[in-house]
């Protein structure tokens, strides 16, 4: 049965779908069957791993608000062993909708039980906010993995994120855990980078990845040629980055 992770910071532009769509990539290339949820309407993730989203004629709205089966919605991606539930601009509807659905906060955890016998890992990737999407993938998932910025404000909010980590515990996902925090925008130039770096660990401790995702141009490049950074460079900083957190993920051994 899968392993499910949910890529979450409430904070926009740390990184989290870039951390999303290069860990599901690289964790496929390591021979995992990997299902990547992309549960933001943006639908950054999908269009990450080249879906192109004006062709979608299923996303995750059909799952959590019509009752689609999950099925009948994912896409394989061009990547073996990667498949993709996508979304699409639709999905913002599903905020508001989902409010007078029985069950509100399970409609994701419910859709997956019905594949997570398929894959070896499921990686959800969230929304920048703590909305109802955010807790149906919380609810859903095993552990979270959490992107930092390195930079100005970027600890502003965590305490928020692990307080709802605590709520969602309490009522809703008893086993749910951090499985790490990972230091995104990493410029070694800056002193700003080293000092966020230090605070961040000092914070997190033993939770902090060892792996710093540098501030690089052909990470930010990739998304527009919908390919992952290990197909569009694999040679990059970028690239070694994110085969190494792979590799951290994949080192407790349970998958």
């Amino acid at each position: 049965m899968a392993i499910s992770y949910a890529v979450v910071n409430q904070k926009g532009g740390v990184g989290k779908t870039t951390t999303t769509v290069n860990l599901a990539a690289y964790l496929a290339t390591f021979g995992k069957r990997v299902l990547l949820v992309d549960i933001d309407a943006q639908s950054n993730a999908s269009v990450g791993l080249g879906i192109d989203r004006t062709e979608i004629h299923h996303c995750l709205y059909s799952v959590l608000i019509e009752g689609a089966p999950l099925a009948d919605v994912i896409i394989k991606s061009n990547i073996s062993n990667l498949d993709v539930l996508p979304s699409t601009p639709r999905l913002a509807g599903a905020e508001v909708e989902l409010v007078a659905i029985e069950a509100r906060e399970h409609r994701l955890k419910d859709a997956l039980s019905q594949v997570k016998d398929n894959y070896d890992i499921i990686v959800i990737d969230c929304p920048p906010s703590l909305s109802l999407l955010t807790v149906n993938a919380l609810a859903a998932a095993d552990e979270v993995i959490i992107p930092i910025q390195c930079e100005y404000y970027a600890l502003e909010g965590i305490a928020q994120l692990t307080h709802t980590l605590e709520l969602v515990r309490e009522s809703l996902n008893p086993a749910l855990k951090i499985r790490g925090i990972v230091l995104t925008m990493f410029d070694p130039r800056t002193l700003l980078s080293s000092q966020v770096a230090e605070e961040a660990r000092k914070y997190f401790g033993s939770k902090m990845f060892k792996t710093v995702v540098p501030r690089n141009v052909r990470l930010a490049e990739a998304p527009s040629f919908g390919q992952p950074i290990l197909f569009y460079d694999p040679g990059s900083k970028g690239a070694e980055a994110y085969e190494n957190l792979c590799r951290e993920v994949l080192d407790d051994g349970r998958i």
